[in-house]
C-alpha cells in the first residue's frame, strides 16, 4: 500500500509567529509557551498543562503515567519514526510493531 507523505502547512501567519518568537528572545518556557499551556488546559478542561521540549519527552512521560514497566509489551506502528519504539525500550518494555490492513485499521 502506498501512503502519501504529508508536508507541513506553513503559511505567512505561521512564519510571522515563528519570527515573532525568535525576535522576542524567548524560544523556551517563555510567554508563548505559557499561553499554549493555558489554552491547552482550557481546551482539555484540566486544571493545568505542561509543555515539553519534544514528542519523545512527552511519550516518555505518557508511558510512565500509564505505568508501563520492564517486561510490558507496547504496540507501536510499523510506519513511524525510530523514537516511537525507542521510548518503549527506554521504559524497559518491548515494542511490538504492527501494520495496517487494506481498510486502514490495525492488522491483527
Amino acid at each position: 500500500m502506498k501512503i502519501p507523505f504529508s508536508p507541513p502547512f506553513i503559511n505567512e501567519e505561521v512564519v510571522n509567529e515563528v519570527m515573532d518568537t525568535l525576535n522576542s528572545g524567548w524560544i523556551t518556557s517563555g510567554p508563548k509557551v505559557q499561553m499554549l499551556e493555558l489554552l491547552m488546559a482550557e481546551y482539555t478542561q484540566l486544571p493545568r498543562c505542561s509543555c515539553v521540549n519534544s514528542w519523545t519527552s512527552g511519550a516518555q512521560l505518557v508511558l510512565k503515567w500509564w505505568g508501563i514497566k520492564p517486561g510490558d509489551e507496547v504496540i507501536v506502528p510499523a510506519y513511524t519514526y525510530a523514537a516511537t519504539a525507542l521510548v518503549v525500550r527506554r521504559a524497559g518494555a518491548k515494542p511490538g510493531m504492527v501494520d495496517i490492513n487494506d481498510r486502514m485499521v490495525m492488522d491483527v
